[in-house]
C-alpha cells in the first residue's frame, strides 16, 4: 500500500501540470519575435516585459555594474571588478551576476547611493531599442520584470524616464544601512511576480509577455500566466535602432557621475590604461594654466590636447576691440567651473574676474583668476558685482549651476541690474572620458577631471551686446525680460532648449540637497 501512494501523487501532479493548466490558459501562444505586435491593438492589454532580455539592446550587464562600482565605490573597486571579469565570464550567468553584484555593492551606504537615480538612467536610455519602446508605448499597462539587475539600479530609469507603472525587481540585503552585496532569493522575487500577474489576469484578462530565450523567467512564470509570449532573439536586438533623445517620454536634462563614456569591457581597458597618463596630463595642464602667461600657455595647452575655439559676432567684436571700453559684463551659460577661465583665454586677459554662489575652498585657492563668493543677499551681491566691474571685466553664470545636456536653466536676473551693456557668451564643452562637473561628488576635483580628459574642447562665442536693466523700472519686470532675452540669444546660438528649471531643481534630483557648498 505504501508503495502505491508515491505513484498516486505523481499522477495527480502530472494531471495538474499538463491538463488543468492547459484549460486555465487555453489561448497561450508562443511567438518567435515581437514584430507582429507593431500592428496589434494593445491598449487593453497588460504588457509584461523583461528588462534585460527584451528592452535593452546590450547583451552584457558588465557596463552597468562597472558604473555602480566606479561612481559609488571608487577607482579601486571598479579595477577589482575589471580584473575579475575574465573569471566571471567563465561562470554560469547566475553566478556571474552574483559576483558582480557583490563587488559593486558590498559596503556601499544605502542612503548615499545615488547612481540608480542620477547616473544609470542616461546609459540605460542610450541602450533602449526603439522598436521595443514603440511596442511598450501601445500597451494599456506596462510591467517591467528584472531577472538579474537589482531594483535599486533600474527603478529610477523605468519609473522616472520611461514612465513604467509597475516594476518587479530583486531587492538588495541591507545591514546597518549598508548593502551586503547580496540580492534577495529568487523564490521571493518569483512569488511577488506570481501574485502581481494573478491580479492583472483577474482585472484585465489580457496579459502578454515579452522576454528572451536567455532569461529564466519565461520558462515558468511567463508561460504560466501570459496568454501570448513573444521571444526576442539576439538577431532582433542587433537590428534594432537606438531610442532617439527626441522620443524620450521625459527629457534627460540632469544626470551625474564622472564617466562620460559607457564602460564596456574594451572602454574600461582603455580608461585604466589612460589613467596614469591622465594624472600627469592634468598636473602639467594645471601648471601651465597657473604659471605661464596666456601668450605662451594657450599654444602649449593646445599642443597637449586642450582645444579652444573662439567666435565673435561683428558688433561684439567692435565692442571688445574698442580702445575706450571700461569693464565689460560677460553673461555665459554654465558648463564647467572653468567657464570664466576659458572666457579669459578667449580674451587673452588674466585680470578677468568672476563671481560664484558656492565654490569649494580648494577650487577657490587654485583658481588663476579672482573669484568672489556671493552671499545670496541681492543688495550686497549687486554692490559687489558693480565694484568688480569698476576694476575690470567680470564673468557671471546666471544659471547658477552647470548643465551637461543641450538645455539652459533659468537665468537669475541680478546680472541685468549691474551693467548698462551685457555681452552674452555661448559656451559648449566636449569631453570623451570624464565629465568636469558633479552634483554629489567632491566638487574640488571637477577641474582636475576635466583636465584629465585626453582632448577636452571648449568653444566660446561672443554674441552681440544687449542693454541692461539699470534704468527706471517701476514694475520690476524689465530685469526679467532682459535675463530671458539673454538666455534666448544664447539658446539660439547653441541650439539649446531654454527651461525654467533652477539650481535647486538639479541638486534636489541628483544629490538630495540645495547645492550649497559650505566654505571650509
Amino acid at each position: 500500500m505504501s508503495a502505491k501512494i508515491p505513484i498516486f501523487q505523481a499522477l495527480v501532479f502530472l494531471f495538474y501540470r499538463f491538463i488543468l493548466r492547459k484549460y486555465r490558459n487555453p489561448k497561450q501562444k508562443y511567438q518567435k519575435g515581437p514584430s507582429s505586435l507593431f500592428q496589434s491593438d494593445l491598449s487593453r492589454h497588460t504588457l509584461i516585459f523583461n528588462v534585460e532580455g527584451a528592452l535593452l539592446k546590450s547583451e552584457s550587464l558588465f557596463p552597468y555594474f562597472m558604473l555602480v562600482a566606479f561612481e559609488a565605490g571608487g577607482v579601486l573597486r571598479s579595477f577589482l571588478l575589471f580584473i575579475l571579469y575574465p573569471l566571471i565570464s567563465l561562470m554560469s550567468h547566475e553566478m556571474g551576476v552574483k559576483v558582480m553584484v557583490m563587488v559593486s555593492f558590498f559596503g556601499v551606504r544605502k542612503d548615499g547611493f545615488n547612481a540608480g537615480r542620477a547616473v544609470l538612467p542616461k546609459f540605460f536610455l542610450e541602450d533602449v531599442g526603439l522598436e521595443m519602446f514603440e511596442v511598450l508605448r501601445k500597451g494599456g499597462k506596462r510591467i517591467a520584470v528584472s531577472d538579474d539587475l537589482p531594483q535599486v539600479m533600474i527603478e529610477g530609469f523605468l519609473r522616472d524616464y520611461l514612465e513604467i507603472e509597475v516594476l518587479v525587481g530583486r531587492e538588495m540585503k541591507v545591514v546597518g544601512g549598508y548593502y551586503l552585496g547580496i540580492m534577495e532569493k529568487k523564490t521571493k522575487h518569483d512569488l511577488v511576480f506570481d501574485e502581481l500577474v494573478r491580479k492583472e489576469r483577474l482585472s484585465t484578462g489580457c496579459v502578454v509577455g515579452i522576454t528572451s530565450f536567455n532569461t529564466s523567467l519565461h520558462r515558468y512564470l511567463f508561460s504560466q500566466f501570459c496568454e501570448e509570449i513573444y521571444f526576442v532573439k539576439k538577431s532582433d536586438k542587433r537590428s534594432w535602432q537606438t531610442l532617439p533623445k527626441s522620443q524620450y517620454p521625459k527629457p534627460l536634462i540632469f544626470h551625474d557621475g564622472r564617466l562620460a563614456i559607457k564602460p564596456t569591457l574594451m572602454n574600461t581597458l582603455v580608461l585604466f590604461m589612460w589613467g596614469p597618463f591622465a594624472v600627469v596630463a592634468a598636473a602639467a595642464r594645471l601648471f601651465v594654466s597657473l604659471c605661464i602667461p596666456y601668450t605662451f600657455s594657450i599654444p602649449i595647452l593646445s599642443f597637449s590636447g586642450c582645444k579652444l575655439t573662439v567666435n565673435i559676432d561683428d558688433i561684439s567684436s567692435q565692442k571688445l576691440n574698442s580702445s575706450g571700453r571700461k569693464g565689460c559684463l560677460f553673461a555665459c551659460n554654465h558648463r564647467t567651473l572653468l567657464d570664466p577661465l576659458y572666457v579669459g583665454f578667449a580674451l587673452k586677459e588674466k585680470n578677468i574676474k568672476t563671481v560664484t554662489y558656492s565654490l569649494s575652498r580648494v577650487s577657490e585657492i587654485l583658481a588663476p583668476i579672482k573669484t568672489v563668493r556671493l552671499t545670496r543677499d541681492r543688495v550686497n551681491d549687486g554692490q559687489a558685482m558693480k565694484r568688480l566691474l569698476t576694476e575690470g571685466d567680470l564673468v557671471v553664470c546666471p544659471e547658477g549651476t552647470t548643465c551637461r545636456e543641450p538645455f539652459l536653466l533659468r537665468f537669475s536676473p541680478l546680472f541685468t541690474e549691474v551693467s548698462n551693456v551685457i555681452v552674452p557668451v555661448a559656451v559648449t564643452v566636449d569631453v570623451s572620458f570624464f565629465y568636469g562637473t558633479t552634483a554629489s561628488g567632491f566638487k574640488a576635483f571637477d577641474p582636475l577631471f576635466f583636465l584629465m580628459d585626453p582632448n577636452p574642447t571648449y568653444t566660446v562665442r561672443f554674441l552681440d551686446p544687449v542693454s541692461g536693466a539699470t534704468g527706471q523700472d517701476p514694475d520690476g519686470n524689465l530685469k526679467f525680460e532682459v535675463a530671458n532675452h539673454v538666455q534666448s540669444n544664447i539658446g539660439k546660438a547653441l541650439e539649446f532648449e531654454c527651461t525654467n528649471l533652477t539650481r535647486k531643481d538639479k541638486y534636489l534630483m541628483l544629490a538630495g540637497n540645495n547645492g550649497v557648498v559650505k566654505k571650509k
